[in-house]
């Protein structure tokens, strides 16, 4: 127990100096120095980021004036939802709380 502790703590302490030196270099980076300007007219754009469930989705529109009309995030579990519904087909109702607790979906897809 005591070497599986180690291990960690070593883990957190090259984590914490991998960060700090990440930290330590964002100054130096380009698009921190350049503001981005404001938003194009009349353009509907998506981005997708991973999360920690799946791919985040963002979805920006905007009007014909170049400001902001419509902003919204989907969570991973939205998508992901179909796929539980897979695993626990056929199977007994009892293997359904570790499924779900496997999948560890959102509810309501708002808890980024």
């Amino acid at each position: 127990m005591k070497t599986i502790r180690a291990v960690r703590i070593r883990e957190i302490d090259r984590s914490l100096a991998w960060l700090t030196r990440i930290l330590e270099g964002l100054s130096t980076l380009d698009a921190v120095k350049h503001p981005v300007g404001g938003l194009a007219p009349g353009q509907l754009v998506a981005s997708l980021c991973e999360g920690w469930r799946g791919e985040v989705v963002h979805c920006l529109e905007t009007g014909v004036d170049g400001r902001l009309v419509h902003y919204k995030v989907q969570d991973p579990s939205l998508r992901n939802w179909f796929g539980l519904a897979l695993a626990v087909r056929e199977n007994d109702i009892s293997d359904f709380p570790i499924c779900n607790k496997s999948f560890d979906l959102s509810y309501c897809g708002h808890d980024l």
